[in-house]
């Protein structure tokens, strides 16, 4: 059981646990079932018994989804097939045709995607804004503004946004609040205490930690739960209960891997800052970036995922200089144990991203740092090469 005094690292071991219910067994075992029987047709009939059928939740899902509330502080997080899922259905929750949306310029690309073309479909207005615009996204809503969408860090550009000060602006004309907050994780960005009304989570990435998984969460607020959870069992979403054992099985690491993977980030970055081939490293845990400041405010720490802009380069040479990496792979996504490292290409219509020269996408992983470093530096060798 969880205890509202326990600390986030105890909470992450201890929330969701349903041993008493299991014969005590530490997991809560998985649920692979659709019928679900119930003692009477009175039962049947009110759909107010614990578990009804297999899609609207089972002991397993239910397990998962109550730690994760628990380290939101949420009043209900339900559990979706994959991190582009959570972000379609938080959207799609609280908008509806004929609205507005503000969508965070420096957003992940899928959503992007999702708001030129579903959502234009249906109905529903985007505008972009900047992400460093603060209090100034007052003057971009509209009668018909429905809801603030945030993403901080942003993706592969990470500007740290002011949500705070976005939420309050949003609240004050009636808009809902909603946050991509997977770099941060529940551990490291108390999202709904920072004003959001939906926090979501690619687990599929570090909740989930291992790559194995393809998983999403939507964390909700007390005013913001009832629609959440209508609208998925309306959509007939649901996420299976060995998906959830295994995040749940990451969930229990994850105090433990994000100090890793944030230690080694930072060893990884402050080499980066005394190469002569890099421009700048986009981290805001580090003191250099011009979002620390709003960083240390607002976080309780850093992941292993962050940007580095090169100086001018040829294409190919870049190309060369990851395609020999022994350590860092190269492949989508982030969070798990591994090293990754990516091209990073990126569409911005609101402002413009700056940029010198190439920029790279680096996930610091669990591996021996050292390895690592020695691994970036036969990479700039590659780079150098005439």
């Amino acid at each position: 059981m969880t205890d509202k005094r326990d600390k986030l690292e105890t909470a992450v071991v201890s929330a969701g646990r349903m041993s008493a219910a299991h014969f005590g067994s530490v997991n809560t075992p998985v649920y692979r079932t659709s019928t679900i029987l119930q003692p009477d047709v009175a039962s049947l009939k009110s759909h107010n018994t614990t578990y009804v059928y297999g899609r609207r939740g089972t002991p397993t899902t239910r397990s998962f989804e109550d730690a994760v509330s628990a380290l939101e502080g949420a009043a209900r997080t339900v559990s979706l097939p994959s991190g582009l899922s959570a972000i379609t259905v938080a959207i799609m929750s609280v908008c509806r045709a004929g609205d507005h949306l503000l969508m965070v310029d420096s957003c992940y690309g899928p959503t992007r995607l999702f708001c030129d073309g579903v959502l234009k479909r249906f109905g529903v207005e985007t505008t972009y804004y900047d992400p460093l615009i603060g209090d100034g996204v007052a003057a971009l809503f509209r009668p018909n503004t429905r809801a603030v969408y945030c993403e901080s860090p942003g993706s592969l550009t990470f500007e740290v946004q002011d949500v705070p000060v976005i939420a309050a602006a949003a609240h004050a004309r009636n808009a809902s609040v909603l946050m991509d907050n997977t770099w941060g994780t529940p551990l490291y960005f108390p999202a709904l205490a920072r004003g959001v009304d939906l926090s979501i989570h690619a687990a599929t990435k570090y909740i989930c930690g291992h790559s194995d998984t393809m998983m999403g969460t939507v964390s909700a607020n007390e005013s913001h739960a009832k629609r959440l959870s209508n609208f998925v069992a309306d959509l007939g979403l649901y996420a299976s209960g060995d998906d959830c054992f295994l995040a749940l099985r990451g969930l229990r690491t994850l105090a433990v891997r994000l100090k890793r993977h944030h230690q080694t980030a930072l060893t990884l970055t402050h080499w980066l800052l005394k190469r002569p081939e890099v421009s700048r490293v986009l981290y805001p845990a580090l003191e250099s970036d011009p979002g620390h400041a709003l960083w240390k405010r607002d976080f309780l720490g850093a992941c292993g995922l962050f940007g580095v802009v090169l100086k001018p380069a040829r294409e190919k040479s870049v190309a060369a200089m990851i395609d020999g990496m022994r350590h860092f792979g190269i492949g989508y996504s982030w969070g798990g144990y591994e090293s990754l490292i990516i091209p990073a290409e990126f569409e911005r219509t609101a402002c413009k991203f700056e940029a010198e020269g190439p920029v790279i996408r680096i996930h610091a992983g669990l591996e021996d740092p050292d390895d690592l470093l020695a691994d970036l530096e036969a990479g700039f060798t590659r780079l150098n090469a005439p």
